[in-house]
């Protein structure tokens, strides 16, 4: 599905693919913008002519200090812009016209042009509105930095968008806290404050573009668009068939974002290069102590993991230059790469090639960014022992390829469930199952695209092993029929999913997607303190800030129609 980019009424370009922008070029499987003056995204007031059409100026966007009436579209003169009353449908129509104009201008090469779009993004009100959109309605929107700020309330929200600039700009140290990993090691994850997340957000509105021009073919980590199924997927294309390769190199990179070289990044990253040092040797507070930063992306970072993609994608080229799929030779030795984030595999057809060649040019290319292999996690396995990747299980049985839910993530998921079960014997089971469910169904989720049935039949029945001995633990003294029917009578849960696919995933007031980047509310049509019912026909899914925005200017949301029926 293609869009074009329109100004003025006229086509800017050739179609581009429906993310930012991107078109496919080469060997690239596709996966399943408006008016720029700062001031322009107020709500307009009913008769007010909207202005459109206009052509694309820096100077209104660049602008800092508080509107002039002449660009004042939507919002009477000397009035305060609020929150709520930012027309978001308008702002991403600006972004992405944006985006689109990027990802031309960088198919074409011409980088001076990137560089001075890239400013007008990073200078716009659209820009900073969703950056400080974005921080504010993730997940990690009430845990601090060093500061100890968060941005609550629309007020502070849109002072923030206000004290987004890049004039004076100095990132503050990160907040380190320390998580533990599966392997039972500690992983330090870095905080950074609310204002530092919204500037690395802003900036990555500009910078994505460019990193998906630019990726790798089959690299699908930390991208929009693309998940660990379509990663999953393209194992099964370059390892099915008969004739494929027999041998996968397991690669996995040493402490990828905490060893990425500082001065490859400065010289490689297209980005204002003053805001890209001060991010990377801002340091970190640890129990009170200051510690500078001499090499790598913190983790934790909203821009961390496109930096470490844009650091690695290359691979592949490289790969490809090496053994080109246009000539016979380059193709017999089947190499192919398929890459999330610091994960990834190569295929080949001995582990000679493997062992001899492939191993030696990846580390050369990490090495010229600071990185290497990890020895322990890096090994050569033959397709017959079969692999983990992605918490998935890969193996041929009898030449049939077979992808289906590693014992490892199983066995996660139900040392999870059990534990949670034993340490709240007394819990009461709505909350026991309030706190389950989403665990399971994201488990569950998750692991939907591959061979899973089988899995899903057992993990259920384990599941089931646990709760039914939570319950039998609370009423020692009751039967086994009367603890049957208090906890396990038939009941058709709410599903979220289902409102979800009603909306065809949008947003009925903004009409943009929502996803778990976004999250979301739940909004009663009939409010229930008006007589509203429950029910699903009451129902529909909200991004946060359109849900404030519905009650704060009493806006009447209609419930989306059925893309089928009458």
């Amino acid at each position: 599905m293609g869009l074009r980019v329109e100004e003025g009424g006229a086509s800017e370009g050739r179609a581009v693919t429906v993310r930012i922008g991107v078109e496919p070029h080469g060997d690239i499987t596709p996966r399943a913008s408006g008016q720029t003056s700062a001031w322009s995204l107020g709500t307009r007031e009913r008769g007010q002519a909207a202005q459109e059409g206009k052509q694309m100026t820096a100077a209104p966007a660049m602008m800092d200090g508080p509107p002039p009436a002449a660009h004042t579209a939507g919002a009477p003169a000397g009035e305060v812009m609020d929150w709520h009353s930012i027309d978001w449908d308008q702002a991403q129509r600006i972004v992405r016209r944006l985006q689109a104009r990027i990802v031309q201008a960088t198919q074409a090469g011409r980088w001076g042009k990137v560089k001075a779009l890239q400013r007008l993004l990073t200078h716009s009100f659209s820009g900073k509105a969703l950056a400080v959109r974005r921080v504010t309605e993730n997940q990690g929107k009430r845990t601090p930095g060093v500061d100890h700020v968060t941005w609550e309330t629309p007020a502070k929200k849109m002072a923030a968008v206000r004290g987004v600039r890049q004039r004076g700009y100095r990132p503050q140290p990160l907040r380190r806290v320390s998580i533990a990993k599966s392997n039972g090691k500690l992983r330090g994850l870095n905080i950074p404050t609310m204002k530092d997340r919204a500037m690395q957000a802003l900036y990555l509105l500009a910078l994505d573009p460019i990193a998906e021009v630019t990726a790798d073919p089959n690299s699908y980590g930390f991208r929009q668009e693309r998940s660990p199924a379509d990663a999953m997927q393209q194992c099964f294309v370059v390892l099915s068939h008969t004739d494929s390769a027999h041998w996968v190199l397991e690669g996995d990179i040493r402490a990828c974002f905490d060893a990425l070289s500082h001065e490859w990044l400065e010289a490689h990253i297209p980005m204002d290069k003053a805001i890209l040092h001060a991010w990377l040797k801002a340091g970190y507070m640890d129990k009170r102590v200051l510690h500078p930063t001499e090499h790598g992306a913190p983790q934790g970072g909203i821009a961390s993991p496109v930096l470490a993609n844009l650091a690695l994608d290359g691979l592949e080229r490289e790969l490809r230059d090496r053994y080109p799929k246009t000539t016979r030779r380059g193709r017999a030795p089947q190499v192919n790469l398929v890459r999330f984030a610091d994960d990834f595999i190569i295929t080949g057809d001995s582990k000679e090639v493997l062992e001899d060649e492939v191993t030696p040019l990846v580390g050369r290319f990490l090495a010229a960014r600071g990185l290497e292999l990890s020895p322990e996690k890096t090994v050569i396995t033959h397709i017959a022992d079969g692999f983990d990747f992605l918490g998935q299980n890969v193996r041929k049985y009898e030449g049939t390829l077979v992808i289906k839910p590693s014992r490892k993530s199983v066995k996660a998921l139900l040392d999870k469930v059990r534990t949670y079960a034993k340490a709240h014997k007394q819990m009461t089971a709505g909350h026991l199952i309030e706190h389950l469910n989403p665990l399971i169904r994201g488990w569950a989720l998750y692991h939907r695209h591959v061979a899973s049935a089988d899995t899903f039949a057992s993990v259920d029945a384990a599941i089931f092993r646990t709760i039914w001995r939570w319950a039998k633990r609370r009423h020692p003294h009751k039967t086994t029929a009367w603890v049957k029917r208090k906890y396990f009578r038939s009941y058709q849960a709410r599903n979220w999913v289902f409102y979800w696919k009603e909306q065809e995933g949008l947003c009925p007031i903004c009409h943009h997607k929502i996803t778990t980047l976004t999250g979301w509310h739940n909004h009663h049509l009939t409010w229930r303190s008006k007589g509203g019912s429950d029910r699903e026909e009451n129902r529909v899914l909200l991004h946060p800030t359109c849900h404030n925005r519905v009650h704060s200017h009493h806006i009447s949301v209609v419930k989306p129609r059925p893309a089928t029926g009458v």
